[in-house]
């Protein structure tokens, strides 16, 4: 059967692109089609191979809640046609000059076709049985059509981020090693400990940006060369830290027996000494610890292991520390304000926020002043950036 191509109503031109749309309304679609959010989880992960944006598909999210059935292709068709007031009170609120300009992307996309009227408006015409005989408005059939190809560019889009996860959590891991031995080297071993140290933050800083595979795969090769480099520092230095282990042992066993020398009167004073229980202000924070990582998803790019203590807590927030620039002693001062746990939440949550914050190091020393002065909890931090990611979620 010949197609029959229609033209947009008013002053829309004519585009290849719109007859090529036209062409899909008798294309043929899949045996066995999803139901409709299930073509839009996949749309959602493919989006950067269609050219939409998150707000283009939050606008066909609305569009499809109109069809009345959980398949598009069951019904009486796959036209939609409510009117702009009403899909944007569907899309929150969203104001209809921005309604209009998501709309065409969508229709520049091919993923709905506009179905026009004569006189331009959006219904649906009953015929004598009382169903719908004829209807103006998106039609959502592209979806069906190109659901092969949404498939295969969601499979796509899914293992490069997988990819980029992998790659950054190498990075990481390496930074790690790299940043340990590098404070073993300084304790242990002459070297010039410096310029590594000041490589592993150069990367760290780096790492704190959104990074596309090629930034990600140099930022690897450095942190690679970094954590050879460091472990050739150690090996040079290996046989002179031997040929000194007697000395070595020497200050280790005299530092021993001072330490238990001086211990033992500290104890007597604390067998004598009165106890006093008094409340902690620096006890466990009331959060619990799952909401903290719920708040604060980035964390895990650096903790590809997860986290499930508030110890392990405080070691990731001091690892991510030095990558937002925040030096050791505010963060020294941080935990003695609030607390280990509060301040690794705090940190974290810095973290999390990373992004919108000109001065991460100016800001903790901030919030820690308010802490000195009992005025900064981390909890009303946490729950703002908990509504903030359950928003994004849906």
């Amino acid at each position: 059967m010949e197609h029959i191509s229609t033209t947009p109503f008013g002053r829309r031109p004519v585009s290849a692109g719109h007859l090529a749309a036209q062409a899909m309304l008798e294309a043929p679609i899949p045996e066995v089609v999803p139901d409709k959010w299930t073509i839009i989880k996949e749309l959602t992960a493919a989006r950067m191979a269609f050219g939409v944006s998150d707000r283009d598909l939050a606008v066909l999210h609305a569009l499809v809640s109109f069809h009345p059935h959980d398949s598009l292709s069951d019904g009486e068709g796959t036209i939609v046609f409510p009117s702009n007031a009403v899909l944007s009170e569907r899309a929150h609120g969203m104001a209809e000059s921005t309604l209009r300009r998501h709309l065409a992307a969508l229709v520049k996309a091919q993923l709905i076709i506009r179905h026009d009227s004569p006189n331009g408006k959006r219904y649906a015409a009953r015929g004598m049985d009382g169903g719908i005989d004829r209807a103006f408005g998106f039609d959502l059939r592209p979806l069906l059509v190109r659901l092969p190809e949404i498939a295969q560019a969601a499979s796509e889009a899914r293992a490069a981020a997988l990819r980029l996860k992998r790659l950054r959590e190498a990075v990481v891991l390496r930074l790690r090693d790299a940043a340990k031995l590098i404070e073993f080297g300084q304790e242990e071993t002459p070297a010039n400990w410096d310029e590594a140290e000041d490589r592993l933050r150069l990367i760290q800083r780096t790492l704190r940006r959104k990074l596309y595979a090629d930034e990600l795969s140099e930022l690897n090769r450095q942190s690679e060369a970094l954590l050879g480099d460091v472990n050739t520092l150690l090996s040079a230095n290996k046989t002179e830290n031997m040929n000194g282990n007697a000395a070595l042992n020497e200050r280790h066993l005299q530092y021993s027996n001072l330490q238990q020398k001086d211990s033992e009167p500290s104890l007597e004073k604390e067998e004598a000494a009165p106890v006093e229980l008094t409340p902690d202000p620096k006890a466990k924070p009331k959060l619990p610890l799952y909401l903290v990582l719920k708040a604060c998803p980035d964390l895990m790019d650096y903790v590809p292991s997860g986290i499930s203590s508030w110890a392990e807590l405080v070691a990731a927030a001091s690892f991510v520390r030095p990558m937002l620039g925040i030096s050791e002693d505010a963060w020294q001062r941080a935990q003695s304000a609030m607390g280990a746990d509060a301040a690794a939440i705090t940190m974290v949550g810095i973290l999390q926020r990373a992004s919108e914050i000109r001065s991460p190091g100016g800001y903790l020393r901030a919030l820690t002043s308010k802490a000195e002065d009992g005025a900064f909890s981390p909890g009303p931090m946490i729950m703002a950036l908990l509504s903030t990611e359950n928003e994004r979620a849906n």
